[in-house]
C-alpha cells in the first residue's frame, strides 16, 4: 500500500522547473475524461430538437470548440496539481511558435468555416463559382467544402479560400438564373426577323422558361458583325450548358434557313512593291 502511495507521488520531471507526479497525471486523466462525457451529454441536450440542417451545423461548431474547452481544462487542473503552469508555457514556446506557423493555413481554413457555418453564405446544394471553377455544394466542414463538379468530378476547396477570393453563388437567390447567348450577324442583315429567329429559337427550347419573357438586345455595331444578346432563364443553371448547346444549334439551323449570314472576322492585307517605290 505504501509502495503504491509512493509511486503516485514520485514525481516526473520534464525539466527542472517542471515535474507531475503520478497522482497528478491521474487527475489529469480523470478530468480529459469527465469532460468529455460532459461535453457529449451537453451536445446530445443542445442538438435534441434542433433540425437535422442545424444539428449538423452545431455538431460542426462544438467539435472545433471543444478543443479549447480541453485546453482550457488541462491548464486548470496542471494549476490546481501544482504544476507551473507558467514555466510549461516558456519551455514550449518556441515550439507552440513553430507548430502556430506550420498550421497557420490549417487556422485559416478553420475560422473561415466557421464563418461560412454562422453567417449561412453558403448552403449544402447551392451551385458556387471560385477561381473560375463551378461546382454544387455537396458538404461544408469545418477545413474544406466538398463540391461536385457537372462533369461529375469531386471538387475539394480549402474554406481560406473564400476569404481572399471572390466567391458566386449561383443559386442565393432562388434556383432560376438569368442567362445569355451572344452572336453577330453580318452587316446588312434584316435586324427585326434576327430579333425574331432568336427569340423563336430560345422559346422552342423545354429547359427555358416563359416568365420571365426571353428578351433580344442589340448590343454593338461590331468591327464585322452586328452583335445581339438573347436572355432567357432557367432553373436548372447547374447544366446550363445543354440548353445553350441547343440554342445554338437551333439558331444555327434557323440562320441557314433564311440567309442569315454569321460572319467571321475579315481583315484587308496590302501589299507594297517596295522595288516600284524606289
Amino acid at each position: 500500500m505504501y509502495d503504491l502511495i509512493n509511486l503516485l507521488n514520485r514525481p516526473i520531471r520534464f525539466s527542472d522547473s517542471i515535474a507531475i507526479t503520478y497522482k497528478g497525471l491521474l487527475i489529469v486523466i480523470i478530468a480529459l475524461i469527465a469532460t468529455s462525457f460532459v461535453l457529449k451529454w451537453i451536445r446530445k441536450l443542445v442538438t435534441r430538437k434542433l433540425p437535422k440542417q442545424d444539428q449538423v451545423k452545431f455538431v460542426s461548431l462544438f467539435s472545433f470548440g471543444r478543443w479549447f474547452i480541453y485546453l482550457i481544462i488541462l491548464i486548470i487542473t496542471f494549476d490546481n496539481i501544482g504544476v507551473n503552469v507558467t514555466a510549461l508555457f516558456t519551455a514550449s514556446a518556441a515550439l507552440l511558435i513553430g507548430i502556430g506557423l506550420a498550421l497557420q493555413t490549417l487556422f485559416q481554413d478553420i475560422i473561415s468555416g466557421v464563418f461560412i457555418l454562422v453567417d449561412q453564405s453558403v448552403h449544402v446544394g447551392d451551385i458556387i463559382e471560385l477561381d473560375g471553377k463551378v461546382g454544387r455544394v455537396e458538404e461544408i466542414k469545418l477545413r474544406t467544402t466538398r463540391a461536385v463538379t457537372v462533369d461529375n468530378k469531386v471538387l475539394v476547396i480549402p474554406n481560406h479560400l473564400y476569404l481572399t477570393n471572390s466567391l458566386y453563388n449561383w443559386t442565393a437567390n432562388g434556383i432560376e438564373t438569368r442567362e445569355v447567348v451572344d452572336v453577330g450577324v453580318a452587316y446588312g442583315s434584316d435586324v427585326k426577323l434576327v430579333e425574331s429567329l432568336l427569340l423563336k429559337a430560345v422559346k422552342t427550347n423545354p429547359a427555358v422558361l416563359n416568365e420571365p419573357e426571353p428578351k433580344v438586345l442589340f448590343m454593338n455595331f461590331g468591327d464585322s458583325s452586328l452583335d445581339f444578346r438573347v436572355a432567357f432563364s432557367i432553373n436548372d443553371s447547374f447544366n446550363v450548358r445543354i440548353p445553350k448547346s441547343d440554342i445554338r444549334f437551333e439558331i444555327d439551323r434557323l440562320f441557314r434557313e433564311n440567309n442569315i449570314t454569321i460572319p467571321f472576322p475579315q481583315r484587308d492585307v496590302h501589299i507594297y512593291n517596295t522595288d516600284a517605290v524606289k
